[in-house]
């Protein structure tokens, strides 16, 4: 394991970057389409958003396991596993978490594991890294912890989102979401800031005309 990477350390402050951290990913899944700031600061390998690479320092400890994108250098694997302790697996439907630094290059989201009827808590989460949070597909999205609607998109006076995803997730998310109470659940990540997209969110699609 190299050196440089051990060496890039985890949190400055481990408790409370921990503790601020986990509260914005809770108020994320909580409130879909609503971003929220990953303050922590830290040094992390290539490839890695702060904003993800905190929230593996959260999330993952040595009873997880590690689905990670080929994509990702070896550094990101020596990183995690050396902060984390977490169990690396190729196989994405073993995964309890999915890191994923190009969702275009993946062909199918329905590689994961979905939970079943008796324990859909057992279902893959997928940590995905996006370009940005407002230049993608406008999308409204309705269900729990979304007032009324949601709209995300890059219309900046109503000050809402649209993250940079490729059309055909939104596709699959339409799947994903009619399998309730089964299904992913998947937080976003800018590098300081996080999105989460819960099973339980609706999507409407606004195609370019």
């Amino acid at each position: 394991m190299s050196n440089i990477v051990t060496h890039l350390p985890g949190f400055q402050d481990s408790i409370h970057d921990a503790q601020r951290t986990f509260r914005a990913l809770l108020d994320a899944n909580a409130r879909p389409g609503t971003p929220y700031w990953i303050t922590a600061e830290m040094s992390v390998p290539l490839g890695l958003t702060p904003a993800c690479g905190a929230a593996c320092l959260t999330l993952l400890d040595l009873d997880v396991v590690v689905w990670l994108q080929p994509t990702f250098t070896d550094q990101v694997r020596a990183w995690l596993l050396f902060h984390t302790g977490c169990r690396f697996t190729q196989y994405s439907e073993e995964a309890d978490f999915a890191l994923i630094q190009d969702l275009a290059a993946l062909p199918e989201l329905s590689i994961f594991n979905w939970g079943t009827g008796e324990k859909p808590e057992a279902s893959t989460t997928l940590l995905v890294q996006v370009e940005n949070l407002e230049m993608g597909q406008p999308v409204m999205l309705t269900g729990p912890g979304i007032l009324d609607q949601r709209a995300m998109s890059n219309d900046k006076p109503l000050r809402v989102y649209a993250p940079t995803l490729p059309v055909h997730f939104w596709d699959f998310w339409m799947q994903n979401h009619q399998a309730y109470p089964q299904g992913i659940d998947v937080f976003l990540f800018t590098e300081n800031a996080v999105m989460g997209l819960p099973r339980t969110a609706q999507p409407e699609v606004y195609y370019d005309s």
